[in-house]
């Protein structure tokens, strides 16, 4: 937890001029990032129940004037963060060995992640990509202008509460466009290099000290032909290849679910969605809730991530999405061939080339309070950043290095895209405006429209890496990378030529995949996603035929896949349909699927019983199979499926592609199994927590200010909760057992009625506002510990219904 004066310290980004290496202040302030010379703005905000803005004007930079000072007014601490990052200088006011860990793929020390931002505003990224095909449109540069100065405006008018950055005696009104380019820029690449930056920073060419070879316990040298890769990988059980894709950005708690009804399955004959991202509770990626409205143009609702002026999960009058992360790769490493140690590497057709040495200057605090410049170096190619990495294969060694090229490091379309996906009609429409807007940076996207037509689709950015190309291209090393985590390591003598990046004519632009190469289903009956692959978007249809860096086909699905498709199954079981409150009853059932499958002919009572844990085995027996918050048993079964065998160890009826819903299955009881109860039987004893405990009790809200309110849901993958809810680094109430600060996050059922209305329920479990002393913090958490929804406010007459306060907001 982050005290009060560091939180504190983060709304300097506010204030302070970016490091003269970062570029003259001319450059920060670039004509091409205005839309206009100082436009005036005008905007009105009617402030409903809950804290929820919604957000009115003519034009669009008036339309994120609004809505950069409805987000100041809510989250001033968090922007004053995102920015202190987005300028490379976390620091010059936090000290450069504090972690920076965004809560999502991030984790790295501040002068790393300074290092590594400095050295992109040194390079001018963002920059070149606003003057690029591949920058964003007028409307969405006026949007983002428009939203700076909403901050900037919100900062000059209001004194500051939340006791995370009050104190701040420099807080100035200055942030700018770029700044605000710049925290785009790095949250498209979360799924990509934003899991390297230790990597890149700490990159140099190997020593006798540092060899630059995995160490990992396995047997030596890494492969150097392909006949090798089989038993190399071979060595790796199920738990390093695990982490080692988690490492990756593949296979992590960072998630969601979504589950849209057509209307042939609905009460309604219309569409209906249920969607959920699994996101932070703390820290940079939070969303906040608005609605936008430029009458007669544009209304849209939903959620935003603090620092987006645009929607982006949420409905307009037609259509309703929400978001899933994609098992596509957003990154390819190319390996190099060295010669020696040092970074000379071989190019095509022979040719020798030195890798890039790029040194970056940090302003760094001392423990006296004085500011020292810290001088680091990064690597680059051609294709990217030098990466050093010997737990994932991917060291600097005496043979050879690996760069990676990045592909959501190659544009700034992701507020268009979310811009026109705002606009549409329909849910084949808003594919349709989402491949045009080509900056979907790692999502799926899950639709329901008014018509009863719901989709599916991966149309996000992936490089383009057919799998015939990769065969053709992968190391020995790369096609061990490829078998263990499914990502292809190229090779980088060819990176200009045969290995290449290609390109499709539909694409937004060169170097990704096309829509027609990306998989995608509009249907009537239902879809769902929750973050395994595309291949089972419901439980007949399948996608297959797609480049293996976008996933997998015929492969498991995890227990919450399992567990989001069951309810829809059992729903429309016999005949039945899904009703609006059917599907938003979903979220609250908190079956538990894996205890569903393991209680088979009572298998898990058997494994119990063979631990001589009388006590324990009594409750679990006895135990509901959910994880409700009087549920009594859910911790002893959480704990358990953390420790228990993986694959064969654990089943007795292997996976089977032919079925995937209702595979692997059959518990084993055998002392593999038994030793895992056994074990977490004994730590729940040594946590001092009782066998009878109500899981109320154990998991609570944990988020900065949060009472302890009892929550129902729990762990995803392994138990199998839709309702998924994890304990990462809580802010509050951190004696708890569990206490909850990532998971299901904003929560939205939108149901489009026979009449042609709709009905929209939301939940943002963490409230809206961030100063724990607002009505609006926590009170939404409380709601969503009693499985309560808030009505949104989306007509006129609902705004002017649930009004508590409405802010004209006028100004330049």
């Amino acid at each position: 937890m982050r005290s009060p004066r560091v939180l504190s310290l983060l709304a300097a980004a506010l204030v302070v001029p970016a490091l003269a290496a970062a570029g003259p202040a001319d450059a920060r302030r670039a004509p091409e990032v205005r839309a206009a010379a100082h436009p005036a703005y005008h905007a009105t905000i009617a402030i409903t129940e809950h804290g929820i803005p919604h957000i009115t004007a003519d034009d669009w930079g008036s339309l994120g004037y609004g809505s950069g000072y409805a987000t100041a007014r809510s989250s001033i601490c968090n922007l004053a963060d995102t920015v202190l990052t987005a300028r490379g200088q976390r620091s010059r006011y936090l000290g450069g060995d504090g972690r920076y860990l965004d809560g999502v793929s991030l984790d790295a020390s501040n002068l790393q992640v300074d290092a590594f931002v400095t050295d992109l505003r040194n390079r001018k990224v963002v920059e070149g990509l606003l003057a690029s095909p591949a920058g964003p449109s007028a409307r969405a540069r006026a949007m983002v202008e428009g939203y700076t100065a909403g901050i900037n405006r919100w900062l000059r008018d209001n004194t500051i509460t939340d006791p995370a950055c009050k104190d701040a005696t420099w807080l100035k009104p200055d942030a700018t466009e770029l700044d605000l380019w710049y925290g785009v820029y790095l949250a498209n690449l979360i799924a990509s290099s934003g899991n390297f930056v230790e990597e890149i920073v700490e990159a140099d060419p190997p020593t006798l000290q540092d060899p630059g070879l995995p160490d990992l316990g396995l047997k030596l040298p890494l492969p150097t032909t392909e006949a090798e890769v089989p038993a190399y990988a071979a060595q790796l059980d199920d738990d390093r290849r695990e982490a080692l894709r988690r490492s990756l950005g593949q296979e992590s708690e960072f998630g969601s679910n979504a589950t849209a009804i057509g209307g042939d399955a609905s009460s309604t004959g219309r569409g209906l969605l249920l969607g959920n991202p699994h996101f932070p509770w703390v820290g940079r990626y939070k969303f906040t809730q608005q609605h936008l409205t430029i009458p007669g143009r544009y209304d849209v609702a939903g959620a935003s991530l603090i620092g987006s002026p645009v929607v982006n999960i949420g409905w307009n009058k037609d259509v309703a999405w929400s978001h899933t992360v994609s098992t596509a790769y957003r990154f390819t490493p190319y390996e190099y061939l060295t010669l020696g140690p040092g970074p000379l590497y071989l190019s095509a057709n022979g040719v020798l080339r030195k890798a890039e040495r790029r040194w970056v200057d940090v302003a760094v605090k001392q423990a006296d309070g004085s500011v020292k410049t810290v001088r680091e170096d990064l690597w680059r190619t051609p294709q990217g950043y030098v990466i050093d990495s010997p737990s994932q294969f991917m060291g600097w060694s005496p043979i050879s290095f690996w760069a990676i090229r990045d592909a959501n490091a190659e544009h700034l379309r992701t507020i268009d895209t979310f811009l026109g996906m705002g606009e549409a009609t329909s849910s084949r429409d808003l594919l349709r405006r989402q491949d045009a807007g080509g900056g979907m940076p790692w999502v799926n996207t899950t639709a329901a429209d008014r018509d009863g037509e719901v989709l599916y689709a991966d149309h996000s950015v992936v490089p383009h890496v057919t799998d015939a190309m990769a065969t053709r291209c992968l190391t020995p090393v790369g096609l061990l990378l490829e078998t263990v985590a499914g990502l292809p390591g190229l090779n980088g003598l060819l990176a200009d030529g045969a290995c290449a990046w290609g390109s499709d004519a539909d694409a937004q632009r060169p170097g990704i995949l096309g829509p027609a190469k990306l998989p995608a289903v509009v249907r009537r009956d239902w879809v769902m996603n929750a973050n395994d692959s595309y291949w089972t978007p419901n439980d007949r249809v399948r996608l297959e035929g797609y480049a293996s860096i976008i996933g997998c086909e015929k492969c498991p699905r995890t227990m919450r896949t399992r567990m989001v498709q069951q309810y829809v199954v059992d729903q429309l079981a016999g005949g039945g349909r899904e009703t609006p409150e059917s599907l938003r009853g979903h979220e609250h059932e908190n079956r538990v699927r894996a205890a569903e499958v393991m209680r088979e002919d009572g298998r898990l009572d058997q494994v119990c019983a063979q631990t001589g844990e009388t006590e324990a085995c009594a409750v679990l027996a006895a135990w509901d199979g959910h994880s409700d918050v009087d549920s009594v048993g859910t911790h002893l079964f959480e704990a358990f499926v953390e420790r228990a065998p993986t694959g064969a160890n654990l089943w007795t009826v292997p996976f089977n592609a032919a079925d995937p819903l209702n595979t692997p299955r059959g518990l084993r009881t055998g002392p593999a199994v038994v030793k895992a109860m056994k074990a977490a039987i004994e730590s729940v004893r040594a946590a001092g927590v009782p066998f009878d405990a109500p899981w109320g009790s154990l998991q609570v809200a944990g988020d900065r200010g949060a009472p302890a309110y009892p929550l129902g849901g729990g762990d995803g993958d392994l138990a199998g909760n839709a309702n998924a809810l994890a304990s990462r680094n809580p802010a509050a109430n951190t004696g708890a057992y569990k206490a909850i600060s990532y998971g299901s996050s904003h929560i939205q059922a939108t149901s489009y009625l026979a009449d042609g209305s709709v009905d929209a329920r939301t939940i943002l479990t963490y409230g809206q506002d961030e100063d724990p002393a607002s009505p609006w913090s926590s009170d939404q958490t409380r709601l969503f510990s009693q499985e309560r929804w808030v009505r949104f406010a989306w007509t006129p007459a609902q705004i002017a219904q649930d009004l508590v306060e409405k802010i004209d907001l006028s100004g330049s």
